[in-house]
């Protein structure tokens, strides 16, 4: 691929992974464009979540440095007894929200045939997940004044919450952050507190995802479509575009409602509906 294609997907996967808009949907549909299809399309997603990852461990380094140590307590608490300190709570929900998403990708990897996992990354399944979680965002972030945070986050939430990023990772334009932060908003938590948690969370799950696509890439043949170099080139573009979406969406979120990207992806929505047949993406 050129470096001007592999800019525009790292761009793309960089600055949608944090917002409730689906970065999935937004690369697979560039690079159906580019001519990307398949586990090229797949593994360079993948890929390209180590550097949005780094973005989120750089920008909630505070967080993410009090549930590192927080872990520790956690595994010396069955033989302290001692109650559990706010990083150590936090530890918890991160690592029980992350089972199951990583079993059902596992299966959705292992055991769905490919004629079926290409059903499900098709332009029309994109289009129809990006208007029905936009709108189950519109109903969630609309119900009314909330202001739960971590503080208030209990295993149960966190086990509710994490689940849910087993949809996105199935089907595509169902966004990851964004079902987490709907999730999050229907049990009561602030947006911008929803947001961080989703963030967060997402750890185990980007980690993993970028492992695998850093791997597949690694034993991709000689003279493929795409090669770890290009992966790489992808995982450091979506860092810096990643760090920048953080920082914007956490100021928003600050400031007014989901609203605006609800109404982008009722947008992007029915414009796949309408162009897909027209520009013969898939």
């Amino acid at each position: 691929m050129s470096l001007l294609q592999l800019f525009i997907i790292a761009t793309l996967q960089g600055f949608t992974e944090w917002l409730p808009i689906s970065s999935s949907a937004h690369v697979l549909l560039a690079s159906g464009y580019f001519g990307l299809e398949g586990r090229d399309e797949l593994l360079i997603n993948a890929v390209s979540n180590l550097g949005t990852l780094a973005a989120m461990l750089l920008y909630f380094r505070k967080d993410v440095a009090s549930a590192v140590i927080g872990g520790f307590e956690l595994a010396a608490a069955p033989v302290t007894r001692k109650p559990l300190s706010p990083g150590a709570r936090l530890a918890l929900c991160i690592l029980v929200a992350t089972p199951f998403a990583l079993v059902v990708a596992a299966l959705y990897e292992k055991v769905l045939p490919p004629g079926i996992q290409d059903a499900l990354r098709s332009a029309y399944t994109v289009a129809g997940s990006t208007i029905v979680f936009g709108a189950l965002l519109w109903w969630a972030d609309a119900r009314g004044a909330r202001d739960r945070t971590e503080a208030d986050m209990t295993v149960g939430h966190a086990i509710l919450i994490g689940a849910t990023q087993a949809i996105a990772a199935i089907i595509p334009g169902t966004s990851r952050s964004g079902i987490t932060m709907t999730a999050a908003r229907a049990l009561g938590y602030e947006r911008a507190e929803a947001a961080r948690f989703s963030m967060l969370i997402g750890a185990p799950i980007l980690a993993a995802a970028g492992l695998y696509g850093a791997l597949g890439l690694m034993d991709a043949p000689a003279g493929g479509l795409v090669t770890l170099q290009d992966g790489m080139i992808v995982a450091g573009v979506a860092f810096i575009t990643g760090l920048a979406s953080i920082a914007a969406l956490m100021a928003i979120l600050r400031r007014m409602s989901f609203l605006p990207f609800v109404i982008y992806r009722f947008a992007l929505g029915i414009a796949l509906i309408l162009t897909t047949p027209a520009l013969g993406l898939f």
